[in-house]
């Protein structure tokens, strides 16, 4: 009876046991069991039937990062030496060996039999074609150095006043005075063709091909006819003028030049300030004197006006009096920086921080990077200097907007190209870029999936169906997602109010931005590569040819697009030395860096053309 008594109780203990276990948390039945049977369930008990352990839940795949474009070590073309061997045999043309010109030229040939001349690839072809389709002289004449080849030495002479390198272009003259051979005067011929060639096609397109250095850069290859120039060598009485010609034909690489030829005259900076400087109104620093000095050798005619008296009375003041705050707020904001009055190390760097080597070099680059631009800028057109944080709408000759920007950043850089705009966008739609999906995204929705939805983004799939973000296994991906993402118009949008768009494979474009805070720093490369513009509406109202009543009205209405109905080139880009409207050049900080690296890119290129004769 003991026993079935205690076998009773113990099924009773059992059955509540199990009552209870069914209506409690899960950590509190895993401590009932552990009571019941000891140890732990988790080892000791395995369920069967209809109570199958819950599913294992899915371990996203780290994310593979998309990158940004990298900076590669840039190679130059190779040279190869000119093969002459096509021209000196082709047979005797009857109809040029009976004038005498032509004649001697036929008759020098054999002197190229050992000559060795080096040359890009395509200007050796060019030579060949050329030759062989006109077999005269351009540079020799009865027997002598033509004319005309002075002027083309001349102007190759001199072509460190365009920034490059004149060891680049340097030609032999024959000895005249000893009296040439023909072996000489048919080797100079080529050697100054060639280089010739060198020199034209380094003006048109630069020495450089910047698609080399990063896919931050994008330039369409400018065409050239070499064989065509050398045509119209032969055939023009004015050489130099034609040589200077192939530089660009603009204000702004004039003023480069003349700016290069003027410091090259220079002493180096006499006046070193200390670039830790901090000074505000009412503080002292025998420092002031230095700065003002600087600022007053370089002051332009409306700074000069305002505040030339001031300048002259308090030009030894080491007190920051009042009187000079309004002088330096105007230096600080025609210099790209905050207009804040306070002296500091970036308005130092920016004013006295540069040596006179320094901004030589900045002279060369600029004038570089110029030849991949049009030699024709356009009018209107729109300039957005990445270093200066600025966009410039200029038409006419008139600079008649100036707004500071945001750019990318120095993970996420602003590409350096130039496009044409097509249309502004009112309260746009943000589509956005695969890259911050999968970046800074893809993290959150592994853990969030309907983070999307609450956030107020639409996601579309690749035929443009709408699918709710939470329904998504965003766990599943690791990398590039097969979906599109864009954040409504609201006043939340990334873009704010507009945006201005030029089609482009880098997905950059002008907007808005409701972050407002960021264009009072002087360092404002902060975006993940698009341009955002302290005034947008007055860019819109410049591109589209109207009044900012009228973007204001557009804006109002809601949602839509209009087209930019002429043409308006944008240049998005990157010069760390620019003139102002005015002409005076301005220097900026390198703040990517690719000052440096087309210092590197020019630096292989001279030395492979080092031992070219």
């Amino acid at each position: 009876m003991t026993s079935l008594k205690n076998a009773a109780q113990l099924t009773s203990v059992f059955f509540l046991a199990g009552g209870l276990a069914l209506s409690a948390q899960p950590a509190s039945a895993q401590n009932l069991m552990d009571i019941l049977f000891g140890g732990s369930t988790r080892k000791n008990f395995a369920p069967r039937g209809e109570f199958p352990p819950p599913p294992k839940p899915k371990v996203a795949a780290p994310i593979k990062k998309i990158s940004a474009p990298s900076y590669n070590t840039y190679k130059p073309d190779s040279l190869t030496r000119v093969d002459f061997t096509s021209l000196m045999a082709q047979p005797q043309n009857a109809a040029f060996t009976a004038l005498e010109q032509q004649g001697a030229f036929q008759k020098s040939l054999a002197g190229l039999d050992s000559f060795q001349l080096l040359a890009e690839p395509e200007i050796a072809e060019a030579l060949i074609k050329y030759y062989l389709a006109r077999p005269e002289f351009i540079w020799v004449e009865n027997g002598a150095v033509a004319a005309k080849a002075g002027q083309a030495m001349a102007v190759l002479a001199q072509a460190s006043s365009h920034g490059f390198l004149p060891a680049d272009y340097l030609v032999e003259r024959p000895d005249t005075g000893q009296g040439a051979t023909v072996d000489d005067l048919i080797r100079f011929e080529m050697a100054l063709s060639a280089r010739v060639l060198r020199y034209v096609r380094d003006a048109r397109q630069g020495r450089i091909r910047p698609n080399k250095i990063s896919a931050y850069y994008d330039f369409p290859k400018k065409p050239i006819n070499l064989t065509g120039v050398l045509d119209i060598l032969a055939h023009t009485g004015q050489v130099s003028a034609y040589l200077e010609s192939r530089h660009p034909q603009n204000a702004e690489y004039e003023a480069l030049r003349a700016e290069l030829g003027a410091l090259e005259t220079q002493a180096e900076n006499d006046i070193v300030i200390d670039p830790k400087l901090l000074l505000k109104p009412g503080q002292s620093s025998p420092e002031l004197p230095k700065l003002l000095t600087l600022i007053q050798r370089d002051l332009d005619d409306a700074l000069r006006t305002s505040h030339g008296e001031v300048l002259l009375r308090l030009s030894q003041s080491e007190i920051y009096e009042p009187d000079l705050v309004p002088l330096i707020k105007d230096v600080q904001e025609k210099s790209g920086l905050n207009p804040d009055g306070v002296i500091g190390p970036r308005t130092i760097a920016v004013l006295a921080g540069e040596t006179k080597a320094a901004r030589l070099e900045k002279l060369r680059i600029a004038m570089e990077q110029l030849r991949w631009l049009p030699s024709d800028l356009g009018s209107p057109r729109v300039f957005i200097n990445q270093p200066a944080f600025t966009a410039s709408y200029i038409e006419g000759g008139e600079e008649k907007l100036k707004t500071r920007t945001v750019i990318g950043s120095v993970s996420n850089q602003t590409s350096f190209f130039y496009d044409e705009i097509k249309q502004v966008d009112y309260n746009p739609y943000w589509g956005v870029p695969q890259s911050i999906i999968v970046n800074e995204m893809l993290p959150r929705l592994h853990k969030d999936p309907g983070y999307l939805d609450r956030a107020g983004y639409e996601v579309t799939d690749s035929k443009g169906k709408r699918i709710a973000s939470s329904s998504i296994n965003w766990a599943q991906y690791s990398g590039r997602v097969p979906f599109n993402v864009r954040q409504t118009p609201s006043e939340a949008n990334a873009l704010g109010e507009l945006k201005i768009l030029f089609p482009n494979k880098h997905a950059i474009y002008m907007h808005d931005t409701p972050q407002k805070a960021y264009f009072q720093r002087d360092v404002r490369a902060l975006s993940h590569g698009c341009v955002r513009l302290q005034d947008p509406r007055g860019m819109a109202a410049a591109v589209l040819g109207t009044s900012i009543d009228h973007v204001a009205d557009k804006i109002a209405k809601g949602h839509s697009t209009e087209k930019v109905t002429r043409r308006v080139p944008v240049y998005v880009a990157y010069f760390t030395a620019w003139p102002d409207m005015a002409g005076t050049i301005e220097y900026f900080g390198d703040i990517y860096r690719r000052d440096e690296r087309l210092q590197q890119a020019i630096a292989a290129t001279e030395a492979v053309r080092s031992p070219a004769s």
